[in-house]
């Protein structure tokens, strides 16, 4: 049997442009562990610009449906579902990077276990917007490089969707924060969710502001979400025996060995890695990550700020502005009411 739905699919690899409309054939019903969703949102992350320009992770031939982050009601369930039932809001973060469909589309085929409850009072959009973001600040800051109060933390593009959470992470645990950006909107934003030192990185050189800053010590904790350039001046900004998490891929050490020398440790966080390798323990802790997430969202110690907003057929639209960059915050994608 299968279940046919709208989506947004890639015709082929490139711009914006290859996003189109079209139905296809979802796998439903599915194994006696899933769950049919009625998507009512979904949210872009730069990995679907990634997805798009050069092709999915996993090859097949099912048209590629991209988007991780979703939220919606559930619609039925497997025979063996029994932590959630129809008319349950939920939200998730699942698929998009092959094979299986992702949330650019009305409805989703999704594991029970990877779904997280939607609070009362929390929205669709804020709940799509936020579990890739969370998954990926909760297992760098604290999972990884195990950040604590009184730290000093450095978030790269501190404005950006990963960053601005990364920001209200730090701050939660009790570190103090600085964080990268380039305008005195967005320094006035990282401040609002708990930054104690923006970093104008555009016109002052952020090494120099950061030694400032810790009294010559250097950064226990940085985060980069920029890539090998900023990563590497990263290094002569840290504290001897430092924690720097990238997203980006680790690169090479400067010229001067600074890594070596500062004895620092250097860890990749990639978190689609236990969707690409289905490593479903790593799965299911994910989804526990967001269901802490989402009660901070609703106790309101944490935020999700909403960029923008596109309905799902001006994809092409919702694209051009997150390939255009500098967009505080998410873009989320409204699918139904």
């Amino acid at each position: 049997m299968s279940f046919k739905t709208r989506a947004i699919v890639c015709c082929g690899t490139g711009g914006p442009e290859v996003l189109e409309q079209a139905d296809i054939v979802l796998p439903w019903p599915g194994g006696e562990g899933d769950v049919l969703v009625r998507l009512k949102a979904a949210a872009l992350n730069p990995a679907d610009g990634f997805f798009r320009a050069l092709g999915p992770y996993i090859e097949s031939d099912a048209p590629l449906v991209l988007g991780h982050d979703g939220a919606g009601v559930v619609e039925q369930v497997g025979a063996g579902v029994t932590r959630v039932q129809p008319g349950d809001r939920v939200c998730f973060c699942n698929g998009g990077i092959g094979s299986h469909p992702g949330t650019y589309a009305e409805f989703a085929v999704v594991p029970a276990s990877q779904l997280v409850a939607i609070p009362d009072g929390v929205d669709f959009h804020s709940a799509a917007a936020l579990p890739l973001v969370v998954i990926t600040c909760w297992e760098s800051l604290y999972d990884r490089a195990d950040l604590q109060a009184g730290e000093h933390a450095l978030i790269h593009g501190g404005a950006g969707g990963t960053g601005h959470m990364a920001v209200q992470l730090a701050h939660l645990c009790g570190a103090r924060v600085a964080a990268t950006v380039s305008s005195a909107e967005k320094a006035e934003f990282v401040t609002g969710l708990g930054a104690d030192k923006p970093i104008f990185y555009r016109t002052r050189d952020f090494v120099e502001e950061a030694m400032a800053w810790t009294g010559g010590r250097g950064i226990d904790v940085a985060l980069d979400n920029v890539g090998a350039g900023a990563m590497q001046k990263t290094f002569r900004a840290m504290a001897p025996y430092g924690r720097i998490v990238t997203l980006m891929g680790t690169p090479a050490d400067d010229a001067e060995e600074t890594a070596y020398v500062q004895n620092l440790t250097i860890h990749n966080v990639m978190m689609l890695t236990p969707m690409i390798l289905g490593l479903a323990d790593r799965l299911d802790a994910q989804a526990r990550t967001v269901e802490q997430g989402i009660a901070l969202l609703a106790d309101g110690k944490l935020q999700v700020h909403i960029a923008d907003r596109f309905e799902l057929a001006d994809m092409r639209a919702a694209h051009a502005k997150l390939e255009a960059g500098g967009t505080m915050g998410k873009i989320v994608i409204h699918i139904a009411d």
